[in-house]
């Protein structure tokens, strides 16, 4: 068995991003004008998954997972999403939050219980924005009270990525009144969906990301047993999310890097197609330019966000790197888009040509797990930190 770092096979670990290469270019991108249609991913395409094992990239083997470390998982996502997002999206709330969770903060016996199951594809989704706090654990207002053996949760969770289809989610809830010093009012809570007292909202409309669903998760005097707690600690909840948030924020950068490989391969294909002055536009040097300055900022991105994911695998905190890999990926990804929507001229805006759908699906990408702007403030944050104590 793999230690916690080591991950899969080096061999074994490129024999599945060759069947991942094919999987993805022979299967999942003819299902995208289906999915687009139906907003939903086809059932025969989640089983095929889940006998894959992209619900269990880094469960460790012993639940039934395939043990990866973070650079193979990070280097997963973005072969899994050069297709359209809701193919990552589906599995990734499993493998970089909630596994991550439980694998750093549960309990043998949560482990035990859960890990197997997500491996399987079970959907999890992570519960932590609200509709009046996102990043802001002081204004939270979904609550834990104490209640026998047991615990009473009573709140609401907005915008909640496969809160449609999850059987379990990991909600965070305050287990204090007050605001304590360092996040200690907030605790993690495995929660069964099909709790009495929770109701899920319609999913919301979107501007992209078809097949891909969010929505509402509301809970009231919904009755959890004692051995809910994450770990069965109190207060810890914040700290085990913004681990989990690392892998998450690695995961949007993968999947931002991924989609612009896509969108810039479309745009390369579409330049030497398009004629123009009776030649194709890709002898143009202006559109030169854009095709050379995308592939530069995609190969920074994939340095990057290699880079984190080889200081996570040492056991390095990543949080300003993690941080910043994304803010950068996920900015680079609104870049290139842009720019293909530019070299598609006229057609770049019709919803028949693919530029116009990339143009719509990656702008998420700057706002979930952590806005550019919030990240850009906590990295300033450490900075500033790190500085005074050299002083």
């Amino acid at each position: 068995m793999n230690d916690s770092n080591s991950g899969m096979d080096a061999g074994v670990f490129d024999q599945f991003i060759e069947q991942l290469q094919r999987y993805v270019r022979e299967r999942l991108l003819p299902a995208e004008k289906q999915i687009i249609e139906t907003d939903r991913i086809p059932e025969d395409i989640m089983r095929e998954m889940r006998d894959m094992g992209l619900f269990g990239l880094t469960m460790p083997e012993e639940f039934g997972g395939a043990g990866m470390n973070i650079q193979q998982y990070t280097r997963t996502v973005r072969e899994l999403s050069y297709a359209m997002p809701c193919y990552r999206s589906i599995t990734s709330i499993n493998i970089g939050m909630v596994c991550s969770a439980l694998k750093n903060g549960g309990t043998e016996e949560q482990k035990a219980e859960w890990l197997p199951r997500l491996a399987a594809g079970e959907i999890a989704c992570f519960g932590l924005t609200e509709p009046g706090s996102g990043s802001d654990s002081a204004a939270m207002q979904t609550m834990a009270v104490k209640s026998g053996n047991g615990w009473v949760l009573n709140g609401t969770k907005r915008y909640i990525t496969n809160a449609p289809h999850a059987n379990v989610a990991l909600i965070l809830a305050r287990t204090s009144k007050e605001a304590l010093p360092k996040n200690a009012h907030v605790s993690a809570f495995l929660v069964p969906m099909d709790t009495p007292g929770i109701t899920v909202g319609k999913p919301d409309k979107k501007m992209g990301q078809a097949g891909s669903h969010i929505a509402d998760i509301i809970m009231e005097d919904v009755h959890l047993a004692s051995d809910s707690l994450l770990g069965l600690q109190e207060g810890r909840g914040f700290i085990i999310a913004m681990q989990s948030l690392d892998n998450g924020r690695l995961s949007v950068g993968s999947a931002a890097t991924g989609y612009a490989r896509r969108a810039l391969d479309s745009a390369l294909r579409y330049a030497n197609e398009r004629k123009a002055f009776g030649e194709p536009i890709a002898n143009f040097q202006l559109i030169q330019q854009m095709l050379a300055d995308s592939e530069i900022e995609i190969y920074a991105a994939e340095c990057m966000l290699e880079d984190a994911a080889r200081r996570a695998d040492l056991g390095e905190n990543v949080l300003v790197k993690a941080a910043a890999a994304k803010v950068y990926a996920s900015e680079m990804c609104g870049r290139v888009v842009d720019r293909v929507v530019q070299i598609y001229g006229g057609a770049g805006y019709l919803a028949e040509y693919d530029a116009e759908r990339f143009f719509r699906d990656s702008r998420i990408y700057r706002i979930y797990e952590g806005t550019t702007q919030i990240l850009q403030l906590q990295i300033a944050k450490h900075m500033l930190r790190e500085w005074a104590q050299q002083g």
